[in-house]
């Protein structure tokens, strides 16, 4: 089967993140991405190493630019911003992520493009809007500490912390892929493109779900709770005879099976722990009670007996691991992108599958304008 996105052609003059992992999603799903860098130094995160692949660009920049065609332009000089016009011209797509207003004051404003292009899709990505917080800039960081999530990620009593991946540029990513396949959609019933706005502060803040909801419909104000849920107990990370073990216990019925398959059914049946709403209110003397039986064995060893009763557990991975779990499961966690001159690149597959299978074999993320010819060849073939 065919790719879902053959044929559509998406100008990406986005940077670090956000941006081009959500382009780099549509050149998962087949869209020809052409990626507009800087000359001479691309993309910030080209210089974000170590570490550093065998091709010698970083990891960083690896990990957010595969399938992509990058040729270099300098916007502010005339004949370059006339190429990257032309770019546009022939584009389903625009995808850029400039501090607001700036690449409308380059000349790609959105109502100049959509009244040359009525059929084009123009996404922006921001840190925080094009109103309010149009001057601020938007980082991962910045953005996880002003939207709350710092302030219920980490330790009880400890330090705010942030998550330990850039959370919020994937969830923007993301919501920027819904809000252009959406776009897409739109324009084959009207003919009409859009424009799309995301920020990394209202993405955020849609993602906290559960604790915007506590804060917006009771009243509560979520506090940092370790690894543990503020709804549901035992949910959290116990020490077993050699290491830690996360425990997802969602109903009284799993958790009656786990103290049963701990070899203390008794404790099921107390009232302190006989219902999620007691156990929540007796967290530390539960905690206790578990590690207590969970000492006798390993995290392996338990992991192995409360999945099989059907109660959620796991083993604290490293990354390595938990791609070596995913091979383990048939899951084929990782793939080989090769590039133009035969270097590989291995990457994280993409996530979704497809039935009938689409065929799809993105290229290696591109070396700094190494398609520049190329792109200017296919602008060629329009004025033949």
């Amino acid at each position: 089967m065919s790719a879902p996105l053959e044929g559509v052609v998406i100008a990406d003059f986005s940077r670090v993140l956000a941006g081009p992992l959500a382009t780099m999603t549509l050149a998962d799903l087949g869209a020809r991405v052409i990626k507009i860098e800087r000359p001479g130094s691309g993309d910030d995160t080209r210089a974000w190493g170590p570490p550093y692949a065998p091709s010698g660009m970083t990891t960083y920049f690896e990990s957010a630019n595969r399938g992509k065609s990058s040729i270099t332009l300098d916007l502010t000089d005339p004949p370059d911003r006339e190429r990257a016009s032309e770019i546009i011209a022939h584009s389903d797509v625009v995808i850029e992520n400039f501090r607001p207003g700036q690449f409308a004051r380059l000349g790609f404003a959105w109502e100049t493009l959509s009244a040359r292009h009525p059929g084009l899709i123009y996404a922006s990505i921001s840190g925080f809007g094009t109103s309010g917080g149009a001057d601020l800039p938007g980082y991962d960081f910045v953005a996880q500490a002003v939207g709350g999530l710092m302030h219920i990620t980490g330790e009880r009593d400890g330090a705010a912390m942030k998550a330990g991946v850039a959370l919020v540029d994937v969830l923007t990513g993301k919501d920027a892929v819904i809000g252009v396949l959406a776009a897409l959609r739109r324009r084959e019933l009207t003919g009409r493109g859009s424009r799309v706005d995301v920020n990394l502060l209202s993405s955020l803040q849609a993602a906290l779900v559960n604790q915007a909801s506590a804060h917006l419909g009771a009243g509560a104000e979520p506090a940092r709770l370790g690894n543990r849920h503020p709804s549901i107990a035992p949910y959290e990370v116990l020490r077993c005879a050699d290491g830690p073990l996360a425990v997802a216990c969602g109903n009284d019925v799993q958790f009656a099976r786990m103290t049963a398959a701990l070899g203390v059914p008794e404790l099921a049946g107390q009232e302190r722990f006989a219902t999620n709403a007691a156990r929540v209110g007796s967290r530390d003397d539960l905690a206790s009670a578990l590690e207590h039986a969970l000492a006798a064995d390993t995290a392996a060893a338990w992991a192995q007996r409360l999945n099989a009763v059907g109660v959620a557990a796991g083993v604290v991975n490293t990354i390595g691991d938990g791609i070596a779990l995913a091979e383990d499961l048939g899951l084929d966690p990782v793939y080989d992108t090769i590039g133009e001159d035969g270097r590989v690149s291995r990457q994280v597959r993409p996530p979704i599958v497809w039935q009938p299978p689409v065929a799809s074999a993105p290229t290696a993320p591109p070396r700094l304008g190494e398609h520049t010819d190329d792109v200017l060849a296919w602008l060629a073939g329009f004025s033949d």
